[in-house]
């Protein structure tokens, strides 16, 4: 027959198989609100059996259970949903971006308001037009200049935010690859420490939590592909190049562009683009957002102020009325970086002529040497409503419009990019949420689920205890009371 102290034995499996359960369940429960933590489960299955020996076995050896022992502590986590998080998470990092880039612009735009640049640009039409009805009015002719003036400015304010915003978002490009290279450099140093370990039999399930959370943080700023290696190590790619191989990491470093004056992100010091995530919408922001609608606004700048100085040159002032002269052929706007009377050539270099800021006879506002004309004022006041032709100029409209619709289709396409990129953020953020919510199912720690286990596992503890008390009491009576019979 088998030895009493079999019993002993297969009770300690049980009680130490409880109480590693019960002890990663308090994991579990101290990790709820941890980021990135995926709960833990100890597996448990029977240990091997040995044959039941007797006088009185038959020939076909029985099997004596021997208890129960702790296989390994299983991180539940679904690789799947951890693969679909990362390549929608790309791509809600790029929208989010985008969002963020547009919102910016139409803040300094500020359309429609009553502080906007199309505001102003009606103003300074109203102003001429005013002036039209009084030609000899000084005050007429001081709105007229003040207004001018103001739709210089406003030009220069819009376009200089919108550099500002240009080079700010360089910058973030700049911080942005010092993210990634320290992320590398982390998922580098966590392989190594996973490496130090899993080939000794141990399963370093919190240091995997670790680097999934540096991994999921990598996935919103660019296109990556992790990829399983050996002894627990990943190995990451980014934008289809060896990113972190091993427990070794390519440096990514943000270099300065002598031609463009802006960052080049490098991978182990060749260019890289950024096709998705966040850096993508950064660079495409800076490099394409953010140049198209400054060259639009250069467009409108430009045009503008060469219609109305066409129109002004051609026209009398009340200097060259009392000096008895021809058109002085006097520019109303010259360039703010240029010497001499040249055209504005950029929103930002818009300046009222200074000899017009000197004196408002200088102002041109009839066709003829007459004081009371008023036909130059009518004119430039018309070129709100005037249809410009389309040109083949660097700076020339592509399509015919007038001034005030083709700011409008600027602004327009603005709030266009606005809302497609705020749908796309919008559809992203919940597909993320869902997956997230998905992988929290599997992975995320249930405070119930874990207490209903502490019971479970403290019941089947207690049970094994006893199972060695009552195998304790046994023993006594074999070794401390038989054979005192009559004693």
């Amino acid at each position: 027959m088998r030895s009493t102290f079999h019993g002993l034995e297969v009770a300690k499996r049980g009680i130490f198989a409880q109480q590693t359960a019960l002890n990663t369940t308090g994991h579990n429960i101290s990790n709820a609100n941890t980021e990135g933590y995926t709960r833990q489960r100890a597996n448990m299955e029977a240990t091997t059996g040995i044959p039941y020996p007797g006088m009185f076995a038959s020939k076909e050896p029985g099997i004596l259970g021997t208890g129960v022992q702790v296989t390994d502590l299983q991180r539940l986590r679904e690789d799947f949903l951890d693969l679909q998080y990362r390549n929608e998470n790309k791509t809600l990092g790029y929208w989010e971006q985008r969002v963020d880039a547009v919102n910016k612009i139409e803040q300094i735009m500020q359309e429609p308001s009553d502080t906007g640049l199309q505001k102003v640009m009606d103003q300074m039409w109203q102003a001429w037009q005013d002036l039209s009805k009084d030609p000899t009015s000084s005050s007429a002719r001081a709105v007229v200049r003040e207004r001018s003036t103001a739709l210089a400015e406003t030009f220069s304010g819009i376009y200089t935010h919108l550099q500002t915003i240009q080079n700010d978002f360089d910058n973030v490009v700049g911080v942005k690859a010092a993210e990634i290279n320290s992320l590398g450099q982390q998922i580098a140093h966590v392989n190594k420490m996973i490496n130090d370990v899993v080939p000794h039999g141990y399963t370093p399930n919190d240091l995997y939590d670790q680097r999934d959370v540096l991994i999921d943080k990598l996935s919103k700023l660019t296109d990556i592909k992790v990829v399983q290696a050996d002894n627990g190590m990943v190995n990451v790619t980014m934008e289809g190049r060896d990113f972190v191989t091993g427990y070794a990491s390519t440096p990514v470093a943000a270099v300065r562009n002598g031609a463009t004056g802006f960052y080049d992100i490098t991978l182990g010091g060749a260019t890289l683009v950024p096709t998705q995530g966040t850096m993508a919408g950064l660079v495409e922001a800076r490099d394409k957002l953010l140049p198209e609608t400054l060259k639009r606004l250069d467009d409108l700048a430009i045009n503008l102020t060469k219609e109305i100085n066409e129109i002004h040159k051609t026209g009398y002032s009340l200097t060259d009325i009392q000096n008895g002269t021809g058109p002085s052929n006097l520019p109303f706007f010259v360039d703010a970086t240029i010497v001499g009377s040249a055209n504005p050539t950029g929103a930002n270099k818009i300046k009222v002529n200074p000899a017009i800021l000197a004196s408002l006879d200088a102002i041109a506002v009839g066709k003829q040497s007459s004081v009371g004309n008023n036909e130059n004022a009518l004119a430039i006041a018309s070129i709100k409503f005037k249809i410009i032709p389309p040109g083949t100029g660097p700076n020339d409209f592509k399509e015919a419009t007038t001034m005030d619709d083709f700011y409008r289709n600027m602004v327009g396409q603005i709030g266009i990019y606005g809302q497609e990129a705020a749908r796309n953020e919008k559809n992203s953020e919940t597909i993320v949420g869902m997956v997230e919510n998905q992988r929290q199912s599997v992975s995320g720690v249930s405070i119930d689920e874990e207490m209903s286990n502490l019971v479970k596992y403290q019941h089947a503890y207690n049970a094994a205890a006893r199972a060695i008390t009552s195998t304790d009491e046994i023993l006594d009576k074999v070794i401390n009371g038989m054979g005192r019979v009559g004693l």
